[in-house]
């Protein structure tokens, strides 16, 4: 397929304080959230000096991508659009329709398959498109990556680290608790996000010969109404059952690229609290950020869909996404209400 840029698709996060409340105003446009709920997130982020630290990690990304494909000699334009919060999906698209962008093809800055993290995505950038009108490019998304080799290698990478800050006499017995985003019942029952995480953690904790009893899947950051299912175990729910029986374990937050406002509030603020109460050693490990191996994977996304490869890298039980989603996948029910954070 001929492509002429590439557009990385992000969460986006307020900057500064004073956009802390009309960003997540704009996250629950249309959705039944009380508003004593969206300020008691605001205060998350006021306590983290009222920003997220999203928009910078994907500058960051974007720049060492930027370098990486230049040094693979492929000349394309990097354009960078926010489901949520500057720069909007909508601003992006008119400035690459301005620009004289044909076609376009989309990183999702998400390993996943669910309603909010990859069909939504999919939709915003459509809706942004209609927004810009007859002229706007069209855009194609690049497939899942939770079962490519290098984004389990950058993991598996980040994790070994955090066993490093292990003391060595104990390395053996800690445990490691990986960590997503849970998202309602009724969602995952209608697509694959915890048969694709827990393959990633399986895939992740062989590479390190981690022993099956000493890691779970765990969730964090679950919102919404008391009385709608959501995934479980909560990761301090998790911590709590351990009743001080383990001194020491590692959370990975493999359900995240960055270490954005979720991972530093629910793990390293709510979790570690919890922790310390219990007197357990809570390590966190990083996530992939920019890793080499993970900026290698996104090349090669882009590489496959630029040659029109057949060959897609994947390794473990599953076989890979495909490069166009089915039209029935990852729909949901009505939704609970539910306040996202980045």
């Amino acid at each position: 397929m001929n492509y002429d840029a590439i557009l990385v698709v992000a969460f986006g996060g307020p900057e500064k304080k004073d956009e802390v409340i009309p960003f997540l105003e704009n996250v629950l446009r249309g959705r039944n959230v009380p508003r004593e709920r969206m300020l008691e997130v605001a205060e998350h982020y006021y306590h983290l000096g009222g920003a997220s630290p999203i928009n910078d990690q994907v500058r960051a990304l974007i720049e060492v991508l930027d370098r990486q494909l230049d040094e693979e000699e492929v000349s394309l334009p990097i354009y960078w659009g926010n489901r949520n919060w500057h720069p909007l999906l909508a601003d992006t698209l008119q400035r690459m329709t301005d620009d004289g962008v044909q076609r376009a093809l989309a990183l999702v800055l998400s390993a996943f398959g669910s309603y909010s993290s990859c069909r939504q995505y999919r939709q915003d950038i459509e809706r942004a498109r209609e927004t810009v009108g007859p002229k706007a490019p069209p855009v194609d998304k690049t497939r899942l990556f939770y079962n490519h080799p290098d984004f389990v290698a950058a993991n598996a990478a980040q994790l070994s680290a955090a066993f490093e800050r292990v003391p060595t006499e104990r390395r053996e017995t800690a445990l490691v608790a990986f960590t997503a985003h849970s998202i309602p019942c009724s969602y995952a029952e209608n697509c694959d996000y915890e048969n694709q995480l827990s393959e990633t953690c399986r895939l992740v904790a062989e590479t390190l010969q981690i022993d099956p009893q000493l890691w779970k899947l765990v969730y964090q950051s679950r919102s919404g109404r008391p009385s709608d299912p959501w995934l479980e175990p909560d990761f301090c729910d998790y911590l709590r059952d351990l009743k001080n029986a383990q001194s020491d374990v590692i959370v990975m937050p493999i359900g995240f690229l960055s270490d954005h406002a979720e991972v530093l509030y629910d793990l390293d603020v709510e979790a570690a609290t919890v922790a310390g109460e219990l007197g357990i050693n809570l390590i966190r490990a990083a996530t992939v950020g920019t890793h080499p191996r993970f900026v290698r994977m996104l090349c090669d996304l882009i590489g496959e869909r630029l040659t029109d490869s057949p060959v897609r890298p994947t390794i473990g039980r599953h076989g890979p996404s495909g490069d166009v989603c089915p039209a029935d996948c990852c729909k949901i029910p009505d939704r609970p209400a539910a306040v996202p954070r980045s």
